[in-house]
């Protein structure tokens, strides 16, 4: 698995709302298989955020959140001209990153990933809650108690490229009715 530039290099896109237009924004949700804690490791959660952000940009998926756990990861992107399809994209990034730690665990052959579930979305305001709830949501699962604290989720990158009345607004979108699959307990770990 290869390194990848530090998410901060690239600015926080701005003005995101016009990004629902075209072929649309989506979250993405994704678990393990059996939903075990297979990158329970400092080691393996930055392996597996690095192939996220290194795989979205070949295939031109632009992330505008992400968080990356031992048993799950969501994130919200959308396609730039040429992209891959998102079924491609989870593809190869299921297959990477299971080889990859197939080969770190000398466990050939382990099913890794179970599914994954995506959204489009198509109104601002569910667009803004996702982003909140993505960026947050190390917060939810009790990890750290501000989710720029948390090193595997886009919350500091955020923080700290978008302006401030960005990050302002879509931090105070409510998310307790966001309907997203998270029902995976994460294990507090240090990280």
């Amino acid at each position: 698995m290869t390194d990848v530039a530090q998410p901060g290099r690239s600015p926080w896109p701005h003005a995101p709302p016009h990004h629902l237009q075209g072929l649309g924004v989506f979250m993405v949700t994704a678990g393990t298989y059996q939903k075990r804690s297979l990158f329970q490791s400092v080691g393996k959660l930055q392996v597996l955020q690095q192939e996220l952000l290194q795989i979205a940009a070949l295939s031109r998926w632009k992330l505008e959140a992400w968080a990356v756990f031992p048993n799950h990861y969501h994130f919200v992107a959308y396609p730039e001209p040429a992209a891959k399809t998102l079924s491609a994209f989870v593809r190869e990034l299921h297959g990477r990153t299971a080889i990859g730690l197939n080969r770190w665990d000398r466990t050939p052959g382990r099913k890794v990933w179970h599914n994954y579930w995506e959204s489009r979305m198509t109104y601002q305001k569910s667009y803004l809650a996702r982003l909140c709830y993505v960026h947050q949501n190390a917060v939810r699962h009790g990890l750290v108690t501000k989710a720029c604290h948390y090193p595997y989720c886009s919350a500091a990158w955020f923080e700290t490229t978008a302006e401030a009345s960005t990050v302002k607004t879509i931090y105070a979108f409510k998310t307790d009715a966001v309907r997203v699959l998270d029902d995976f307990e994460v294990n507090e770990f240090t990280f």
